[in-house]
């Protein structure tokens, strides 16, 4: 019996279900190709908004026993000078998604705009960076607003637009509603959760911006919450995201209701080859069980 683990996610086709994740190792199409040609379905660039970003100072990321926290601070060259690398990503042979952020609703249209035009696949919006001081977050708070950010997005470019969602919110499956309801083609969930770590020897905190993300196993449980609960409330595809470094992981997700997986701290931890690992992983698991096709498993622990 053929196992494949092709799959599609807002009318995308993907070769398999893992997805580099915003954030780890996107800022540069040579980057992007290599990590494309590891065996990632698809690849998705480090948050870009319309002006250049400089960042945090050091130190920007903590090594934890749980995870990784990050406070970066959105560095990046500006959504126009990024588009000389587009063309070089896409040589890796799998789509590109451009992770866009905005400090107001007609920022993120203009965004979305100068990377449509680019020639990326697909549009992922930040709306949960959980440190960064622009209004993403507090946008991807209030469903109201997300719907509304959406909708401008979508009358800018016809590429597909997917809302990455914080899980620090009273009700995600709310919020993911609302999105759907702007027209969004998917949902990402979750991005990292607001932490801290504090030097015991020095009394203050590590990070130089105090607070970070976390992000890796730590956040697996309520990443899979998250997608479970949004599989029920919208009919648009999930990208499951946060702590995704082994197959199973990736089946977990998929049972809960994602189409696909984005994989960001295991890329760190494990370095590229996860990707072709974590596919043989899910490719046992369904030649195990009999499933020939990932979208036979989607959704399956709501059936259960």
């Amino acid at each position: 019996m053929q196992n494949s683990l092709a799959t599609q996610v807002a009318g995308i086709r993907l070769r398999n279900p893992t997805i580099l994740a915003s954030g780890v190792l996107g800022i540069s199409g040579s980057i992007l190709r290599r990590i494309a040609e590891a065996g990632a379905g698809a690849v998705i660039t480090k948050s870009l908004g319309l002006i250049p970003r400089a960042g945090y100072k050091n130190p920007t990321i903590v090594e934890l026993e749980v995870g990784l926290l990050n406070a970066m601070g959105l560095p990046n060259p500006g959504a126009e000078e990024f588009l000389n690398e587009i063309s070089i990503a896409k040589k890796g042979g799998a789509p590109l998604i451009a992770s866009i952020f905005g400090s107001s609703l007609s920022e993120f249209s203009k965004v979305a705009e100068i990377v449509a035009k680019g020639g990326v696949d697909a549009i992922e919006l930040n709306l949960s960076c959980p440190h960064v001081n622009t209004t993403g977050l507090i946008l991807g708070q209030d469903a109201n607003l997300v719907k509304e950010l959406v909708k401008n997005v979508k009358r800018k470019v016809k590429i597909p637009v997917i809302a990455k969602l914080s899980s620090n919110v009273s009700s995600i499956a709310e919020i993911a509603k609302a999105a759907e309801e702007g027209g969004a083609d998917a949902i990402t969930a979750i991005n990292t959760l607001r932490a801290m770590a504090i030097d015991i020897n020095v009394k203050k905190p590590i990070l130089a911006n105090g607070i970070g993300g976390l992000s890796g196993p730590a956040i697996k449980p309520v990443g899979v919450r998250c997608v479970y609960e949004i599989y029920e409330a919208v009919k648009i595809p999930i990208l499951g995201a946060g702590g995704v470094t082994a197959g199973k992981d990736a089946v977990e997700y998929i049972l809960a209701g994602a189409s696909a997986v984005q994989i960001g701290t295991a890329v760190v931890t494990r370095g590229i080859e996860v990707f072709k690992d974590v596919n043989e992983e899910v490719k046992e698991y369904m030649k195990e069980n009999g499933y020939k096709e990932v979208s036979e498993l989607v959704g399956q622990a709501h059936k259960a």
